[in-house]
């Protein structure tokens, strides 16, 4: 007997039925008396930590009997410990090329032996542990573990047959194990006698469900630590042949060379396939069943068009497509109703009449599909898919060429007409107000955006259209909104219905499209950042029979079927001043506003488009002037901004003032009917802004 083993026990016991119906007779495993094995915790694979030590196996009449002999790591040296205090009692092997009759086993090799909470076989348990004197010298004593009084033996445990298949043998419930495959009577039907009895069809349908399970399972990464037998040349005949002969074999260096390869060719399986003839093995590719699509029809990658509907389902619509706009302008002096005189005569109103006329235009998308493929394609209704992208498409263009054009180029033949469906954006100015948004180079995001809404609130003033309308505009417009902070860090607009107040509008939709788009107009490049309208004051004229119809058509000679659908309409505004355009132009731009930091002179100061209202302190200022009697008085103290680059000068009481490195410029002021001009000049564009001052109120000393 060898000595100083820290424990022993039965690693199989022969002539015992297993839980998986198995039952192994004597001298099965007598190829591995003597044998050295590892000895390895829940027959874990996947980790040198799971190695606790060896096994010693002695072949005997009644079974393998191994001496365990734990290693120094930390797992081991914790194993030992629960084996001498009781806590684990169980062996199980881990054993492949089986041999089988039936369901006897009588051949195969062990390759390990573990340690287990319980087994599958009901006597392979630890019958005996060595314990340490307090001398540290080793005694040996009878001390059955398992003599625990009405402790229920489970089963656990791997035993390996001689195919490709693996088979785990996990605990059964009661419920389970009353399904064991015996017939009534006396004889036992095995798994292999009831396989025989399926059809040929049937077959196939297991070899399929076993190849998906191995997959599914990851069996392949397992094999690696494992010989694998049995592969015959057609896998029907052997997946529950426990006889099958070893002609044809996958072994341990076979199997490495699989999994070697599966990292250069990019999956288990396709090296599977690559290596399939090597080994022996046809069909190989019945183990690896076809994916299998989890979106049918196949979802279209497209632009987000939430859009689209909230435009076009809000738009007025009329059953006839020539459209005649007329209205009178009453804006002018001369419309004005007047005072009388006694004796003077009467003057006629006058004023005069607009009117424009808008007619339709064809808007249509094609397709087509060979009608082989309709046939072919049986997983969806490709008709029905492919139309409903068409009229997806359809409404996207129609909805972009009313907001903002379809962006062809005049000499495109598939230019949808800007005099049939007008865009908003480029508009004439008696429906479309043009709204700069005046900003400096180099500004930053919030500072555009800040100037944003300033312009867009500035602009409501001209706005005659109807109701609350809607701000169209990009994605990264509206976050940049939504970012703005105030001096202490904090978000203003913490909430899309806070943005929706400040805006005036009752809605915030963005557009995809509207993304870096840009006009010319004159000498100056204009970039769209937003579109405020109602969509309700925008009118879509259609004739019966110009609704959108679709049309199917078959091309005899090209076996294709093609499909149109089309739409022939007329687009316009009807409302003058009805809609708002708000553009980051490219020309000079200029800001005049009271400077927040000249509260020593001033006080409730609007700087307006052409005058300036407040109250000036009577204040000091010595460096004003070296005249000392411009060094008191009334001060106007102002922030200029303007285009990076450009030359700004201040004009007032015949003076000529240079903002400082800050822009700020401090004017005296002698009397109200002062003005200030103020001018800023870049290569050759100038912008100027003339104030009057007749609003302000000079407190004297």
């Amino acid at each position: 007997m060898p000595e100083k083993y820290d424990f022993c026990g039965w690693a199989t016991r022969n002539d015992v039925k297993c839980s998986d119906g198995r039952t192994i007779r004597r001298d099965a495993f007598k190829g591995n008396d003597g044998q050295k094995v590892p000895l390895v915790w829940q027959h874990q694979h996947n980790s040198p930590d799971n190695i606790l030590g060896y096994a010693l196996l002695q072949n005997r009449p009644q079974g393998v009997y191994a001496y365990g002999y734990f290693n120094e790591s930390d797992m081991g040296l914790t194993a030992k410990e629960a084996v001498m205090h009781g806590d684990v009692t169980h062996l199980s092997i881990y054993a492949n090329q089986l041999k089988q009759k039936g369901g006897d086993v009588i051949h195969g090799a062990i390759r390990e032996v573990s340690l287990v909470l319980s087994g599958a076989n009901p006597g392979a348990v630890i019958d005996d542990v060595s314990h340490s004197d307090e001398d540290g010298e080793w005694i040996f004593i009878d001390n059955p573990v398992l003599a625990h009084s009405g402790e229920t033996v489970e089963d656990e445990g791997i035993i390996y047959n001689s195919t490709e298949i693996e088979l785990f043998h996990e605990d059964k419930e009661e419920e389970e194990e009353e399904e064991k495959e015996e017939m009534p009577g006396s004889n036992e039907k095995t798994v292999k006698d009831v396989f025989d009895t399926l059809t040929e069809e049937q077959k196939k349908v297991v070899y399929f469900m076993i190849g998906q399970a191995l997959e599914q399972s990851g069996a392949g990464d397992e094999a690696e630590h494992s010989d694998i037998d049995g592969g015959n040349d057609d896998m029907k005949y052997n997946v529950f042949d426990g006889e099958a002969g070893n002609e044809n074999v996958l072994s341990h260096s076979d199997m490495m060379t699989i999994i070697e390869d599966g990292k250069r060719f990019g999956s288990l399986k396709e090296s599977f396939l690559a290596h399939a003839d090597d080994y022996g093995i046809e069909n190989i590719e019945w183990l690896f069943p076809d994916a299998k699509s989890l979106n049918n029809p196949p979802e279209f990658i497209k632009r987000n068009d939430e859009w689209v509907d909230k435009l076009m389902k809000r738009t007025h619509h009329t059953p006839f497509s020539r459209i005649k706009s007329m209205f009178a302008d009453i804006t002018e002096a001369d419309a004005r109703a007047k005072g009388y005189i006694k004796g003077n005569m009467k003057k006629e109103e006058v004023f005069g009449l607009l009117k424009r006329t808008t007619t339709p235009t064809t808007v249509y998308k094609k397709q087509k599909l060979d009608r082989d493929d309709v046939i072919d394609i049986t997983d969806f209704d490709v008709v029905a898919w492919i139309k409903t992208e068409m009229r997806m498409m359809l409404d996207e263009e129609i909805a972009r060429a009313v907001l903002v054009g379809d962006g062809r180029s005049a000499d495109s033949d598939d230019k949808i007409s800007e005099l049939n469906i007008r865009p908003i954006w480029t508009d004439a100015d008696l429906y479309t107000i043009k709204q700069v948004v005046t900003v400096a180079n180099g500004a930053t995001d919030s500072q555009k955006a800040k100037a944003f809404i300033k312009a867009a609130v500035k602009s409501r003033k001209n706005y005659k259209g109807s109701g609350s309308p809607i701000l169209f505009t990009t994605e990264d417009t509206l976050t940049d909104m939504l970012l703005i902070e105030d001096g202490m860090g904090r978000i203003i607009y913490d909430s899309m219905d806070k943005l929706k107040n400040a805006l005036r509008v009752s809605d915030i939709v963005t557009v995809p499209i509207m993304e870096n788009l840009t006009r010319v107009d004159g000498a100056t490049t204009k970039t769209l950042a937003g579109i405020i309208v109602n969509p309700v004051d925008y009118n879509i004229g259609a004739d019966k029979g110009g609704a959108i119809n679709m049309f199917d058509d078959f091309d005899i000679d090209y076996n294709q079927q093609k499909y149109l659908i089309e739409t022939r309409c007329s687009g316009a505004l009807i409302k003058p001043y009805s809609a708002i355009v708000l553009e980051y132009s490219d020309a000079i731009t200029l800001t005049v506003e009271p400077d927040p930091n000249g509260g020593n002179f001033q006080s409730g100061i609007i700087v307006n488009d052409t005058f300036i209202e407040g109250t000036l302190k009577f204040a000091t200022k010595t460096d004003y002037s070296d005249d000392t009697a411009l060094q008191t008085g009334n001060y106007l103290a102002l922030s200029v901004t303007a285009t990076e680059g450009a030359t700004v000068t201040v004009e007032s009481n015949g003076e000529t003032f240079t903002p400082d490195e800050n822009g700020v410029v401090v004017i005296r002021v002698a009397n109200r009917n002062q003005k200030v001009k103020v001018t800023a000049v870049k290569d050759d564009l100038t912008d100027s802004k003339t104030y009057s001052l007749r609003m302000l109120k000079l407190l004297n000393a």
